[in-house]
């Protein structure tokens, strides 16, 4: 069996289409949270969720769009995820409000979470995938600090497929990941897409400027890219 791995998409339809243009063949999507926020597509997204039926959990982002912040979120997602429930339906609300905070799937062989198990709104960079963070499950994927990485252990693997909307290591390509959980191995992927498209629409629509920076190479400029800015930051 094969699971597309993806997660923070952030209202990048663009970024979502093409990742899923360019997949191969899977079972099944699995998405590890962040469905909207930020980018200028939330209802596309949402439409493509439920047109591919993918499997996601709830990110910050996500309950943000509902009016829940934590504790220092910054002005800039704030801004643009009042933005993003002001033009969504109740029923679409009512879709990202439904999603759960985490899941176990394929017969507990697969354990998603946004930041790290039982801490939602925890940021675990590449440096900190231990096997500490491995229950039972033998693949744990987690999303939330835009940086895509897996590291194996003998007892699983921890990946992290990276942002498909807004990536934040470097490289400004969609990125995802593809699960063969049969052989238990993880193949980490990027793909190109149409970014001007996203940035002229975030223009358009007086979303942050500092998005659009973003976007180009691949850098949250504004947030926090370094472990010293505390976890709680947007």
């Amino acid at each position: 069996m094969k699971v597309g791995l993806i997660s923070d998409v952030h209202g990048n339809e663009p970024a979502l289409a093409a990742v899923l243009e360019d997949m191969p063949e899977v079972d099944e999507v699995v998405h590890a949270g962040d469905v909207v926020g930020y980018g200028p597509y939330p209802k596309a997204v949402i439409e493509t969720f439920r047109e591919y039926d993918i499997v996601s959990i709830q990110g910050n982002h996500d309950r943000a769009a509902l009016g829940d912040f934590h504790d220092n979120f910054h002005e800039i997602p704030k801004a643009a995820a009042l933005w993003t429930a002001d033009r969504l339906e109740f029923d679409e609300l009512a879709y990202l409000d439904e999603l759960p905070l985490e899941l176990d799937l394929y017969d507990d062989h697969v354990h998603v979470a946004h930041g790290a198990p039982a801490k939602p709104n925890k940021y675990t960079y590449p440096e900190d995938f231990t096997d500490t963070l491995l229950g039972e499950e033998s693949i744990l994927v987690l999303g939330h600090t835009h940086m895509q990485t897996k590291s194996e252990f003998e007892d699983g693997i921890v990946v992290n497929p990276g942002s498909v909307g807004l990536p934040r290591d470097g490289d400004w390509r969609a990125a995802y990941a593809v699960l063969n959980l049969d052989s238990e191995t993880v193949d980490l992927r990027r793909v190109e897409y149409p970014k001007e498209q996203v940035q002229d629409r975030i223009e358009k629509h007086g979303l942050p400027t500092e998005l659009i920076e973003g976007l180009e190479h691949g850098e949250l400029v504004f947030g926090r890219t370094k472990r010293s800015v505390q976890d709680s930051v947007e």
